[in-house]
């Protein structure tokens, strides 16, 4: 008790700074009862997460603080980012009488059953036009990408090979958690932010829940202190769910409250790229300044090499995308070349470089090899099974075991395609992509009339090209996937707000 104190005492500290700090820019964004409510429901949560000894003593205080709140919230999905990693999404299994398993509840599903679900009721009986009505084009392809998965059984990979057997139940339960996981979230997102003031207060409040998360993962690396692992071992009855002191060169690679590393990175290489765009509407260059050099402490010091290399991608193309393309780019790139060649001169410099395989580096070269040997053989099992994949393939990469005793398909695209085939990656990426033309259409077309809303839409752009880029590197879950659909709902919700703009006179 004593230790989840110290850690309470800490974490609450950090974010009572940043909540201080960040009010007078998040009030440019949204109402002071909304953030005054949500920075309190956050210090709420965090202090019965980090003090409670169960998962459910921990749920037995959120549900109703989070049906409240999202009652009273003008905007849900705001609420939603900011409590998105409130605690690490620790999956604990439901208890029930009858059957085997129900299924995991983690903070993620939380959310959805308390604030998005509800959140969808009420978009449904509203009647305000200014919102998405129906199916579109994005829906159909989403939807057809579940009743894929529904349809497709993959056997989890368990010792000795042992294939569990698929059965009615199993099948209702995938379509269950497709439209609570997936489906419920790009629903509420992109009906309920249509609008360019609701996207905006979106971004934000993801920031700010970010900029806590960057400073707890710098303490972390500081300190060697992992202040969140404690709850993976209480809620799990002492057992681990993987190796949760990650080390890289020597090194602590921090997680904060995102669950790994390389989760943490990306969630602050996207709100990297929210900030891009919200910068814009604060008049402090030192807060702007502020701002960027928060999310890139916490980029540091989660050690990861892929959302490095995203976030610097998602820099340029907000550049090359926004308004003044040329001019901006231009700065970028001799920003850029100022920044690596001033790093270079600092004990960073050296840190940084030696991860980096094209600047030399060897630290954990293993991984790089490992993703090589992943791409190839999966790429090989594609060709037997192209168009709708093989639901044994982990039983035929066994040469790819790691020491931790799993496969680690550490590639979202070569994960799709070995299990759903190429039908279920071209689903999927015309799904996302289809968000993305809107929005970029959009962007063109309002770079000269209106180059706010241009730039908000850049942001947009920028982030999902960004995604789809450290998608290479890592997997659809965590809060790579909850991003990942966030960023398609919020691409859909610009396109249209954009479309019903240009429909008024």
């Amino acid at each position: 008790m004593i230790q989840s104190l110290k850690e309470l005492a800490i974490v609450l500290a950090i974010a009572l700074l940043v909540f201080r700090l960040a009010r007078p820019m998040a009030l440019r964004f949204m109402h002071a009862a909304d953030f005054s409510r949500r920075c309190n429901l956050w210090l709420a949560l965090t202090a019965a997460g980090l003090l409670s000894p169960s998962f459910w003593l921990f749920v037995a205080v959120a549900v109703p603080l989070l049906i409240w709140a999202g009652r009273r919230d003008s905007n849900p999905v705001a609420l939603y980012l900011l409590l998105l990693h409130v605690v690490p999404p620790v999956p604990v299994a439901i208890p029930v009488i009858g059957i085997n398993q129900l299924f995991d509840l983690d903070n993620y599903r939380l959310l959805a059953f308390c604030v998005l679900i509800p959140a969808a009721l009420r978009l449904r009986r509203n009647r305000d036009d200014s919102r998405i009505v129906g199916l579109r084009g994005m829906d159909v392809l989403l939807l057809a990408f579940g009743a894929l998965q529904v349809a497709t059984y993959i056997p989890p990979d368990l010792p000795h090979h042992v294939i569990l057997p698929d059965s009615v139940t199993n099948v209702l339960r995938r379509a269950v958690l497709f439209l609570v996981d997936v489906y419920a979230l790009y629903y509420v997102v992109s009906r309920g932010c249509a609008q360019r003031t609701r996207i905006a207060e979106a971004m934000a409040t993801f920031c700010l829940g970010c900029a806590v998360m960057a400073l707890v993962a710098v303490f972390e690396t500081a300190r060697h202190w992992l202040l969140y692992a404690d709850i993976v071992l209480r809620w799990n009855d002492g057992r681990r769910l993987g190796n949760e002191y990650l080390e890289r060169g020597g090194i602590l690679r921090a997680e904060s409250s995102a669950g790994h590393p390389l989760a943490l990175g990306y969630l602050l290489a996207v709100a990297f790229g929210f900030w891009l765009y919200l910068r814009t509407r604060i008049e402090s260059r030192w807060m702007r300044i502020l701002g960027a050099a928060v999310l890139w402490l916490g980029l540091l010091a989660a050690y990861s090499r892929g959302p490095w290399i995203g976030a610097v991608a998602i820099y340029l193309a907000f550049m090359v995308v926004g308004p003044g393309a040329f001019a901006r780019t231009f700065k970028a790139v001799a920003a850029i070349a100022v920044v690596i060649e001033a790093v270079s001169f600092t004990p960073f410099g050296d840190r940084i470089a030696r991860v980096l395989p094209f600047f030399g580096g060897s630290v954990d070269r293993a991984n790089v090899t490992y993703r090589q040997r992943l791409l190839t053989r999966s790429w090989q099992l594609i060709q037997q099974h192209p168009f709708f994949g093989d639901r044994l393939a982990l039983l035929k990469m066994e040469d790819l075991r790691q020491g931790q005793g799993i496969i680690d398909v550490v590639n979202a695209y070569a994960s799709i395609a070995l299990f759903y085939g190429l039908v279920g990656l071209f689903l999927i990426l015309a799904f996302v992509l289809s968000g993305l033309a809107q929005a970029f259409r959009a962007v063109r077309a309002t770079t000269v009339a209106d180059p706010d809303f241009a730039l908000l839409g850049a942001s947009l752009v920028a982030c999902t090209l960004g995604t789809l880029l450290m998608l290479l590197d890592s997997g659809l879950n965590l809060g790579y996937e909850k991003l990942f659909y966030v960023l398609a709902g919020l691409s859909a919700a610009y396109g249209h707000a954009y479309a019903r703009a240009a429909r008024m006179p």
